[in-house]
């Protein structure tokens, strides 16, 4: 709020939950992508509305970003939502909704984290590769 984010809904404690560290899904408005609100990787119920004029100009917005542990694309068709999916700077993309799968692998690009857990990917971090050569 402090660099002009328009807080719209939240950033409370709930109520039921005031011992431990909760906070109510959280809605901002009037956020450009330079704001610090817009550049962290906040780890709870928070969205953030930026606007932009073309599918081009949200990758971008999307991607500029030192973190991508996860992203979203909403579309009007499956294959829309495919084409931009595939050009996100994530780890995962989940397009028009879908649901989490555990067998997907699971982790990061660029500082959201190293590795990857879940599915045969996952195993693959706990293995050593050695190759004899004869």
């Amino acid at each position: 709020q402090q660099e002009g984010a328009r807080l719209l809904c939240g950033g409370d404690t709930p109520s039921a939950f005031e011992r431990g560290f909760y906070v109510s899904p959280t809605l901002f408005a009037d956020v450009d992508n330079r704001m610090r609100i817009a550049q962290e990787e906040i780890f709870g119920p928070v969205l953030c509305l930026i606007p932009y004029t073309d599918e081009a100009q949200a990758i971008q917005i999307a991607n500029d970003s030192p973190f991508g542990l996860s992203s979203g694309v909403w579309a009007g068709s499956a294959e829309r939502a495919l084409h931009l999916g595939r050009q996100m700077r994530a780890g995962q993309c989940f397009l028009n909704g879908a649901a989490f799968n555990y067998q997907a692998p699971f982790g990061g690009y660029k500082q959201s984290g190293n590795g990857r857990e879940w599915g045969e990917e996952g195993l693959n971090e706990f293995v050593e590769v050695k190759a004899i050569q004869v």
